[in-house]
């Protein structure tokens, strides 16, 4: 940086130094006008009783809205298609509560074995 930028800048930190400390001068009608706004939106969010709305309504805004909603059924899906058609490395639970399935406690597959995490404990 050369003088000139030095010059510049203190220029400019003067400047925004000054503007810190003034507050800005709002019209009246434009200050009356906000809060008139701020009061009708909040006389009708006060207005709306949750009993007489829609029941299907009530019960998307208890679960937040479409959003949640849609997070619920996508993860009612994912569970439902998980437990229908479990992956292999997952046990299939309905089958190990009814004693179809029994799970092995011990395992001698290559993944346990091959990285000498059995030789770690001793």
């Amino acid at each position: 940086m050369n003088q000139h930028d030095d010059e510049a800048n203190a220029e400019v930190e003067a400047l925004l130094g000054q503007a810190q400390h003034q507050s800005p001068d709002v019209p009246a009608t434009l200050m009356a006008r906000v809060l008139a706004d701020a009061e009708k939106i909040r006389l009708d969010r006060v207005r709306a009783p949750v009993h007489d709305r829609a029941p299907k309504a009530w019960w998307s805004d208890l679960f937040g809205g479409w959003q949640g909603v849609g997070g619920l059924v996508a993860a009612t899906c994912a569970g439902v298609w998980i437990g229908v058609s479990p992956p292999d490395t997952l046990p299939d639970a309905g089958a190990f509560l009814l004693g179809y399935e029994t799970t092995d406690v011990t395992s001698t597959t290559a993944e346990l074995t091959s990285f000498g995490w059995d030789l770690e404990e001793g």
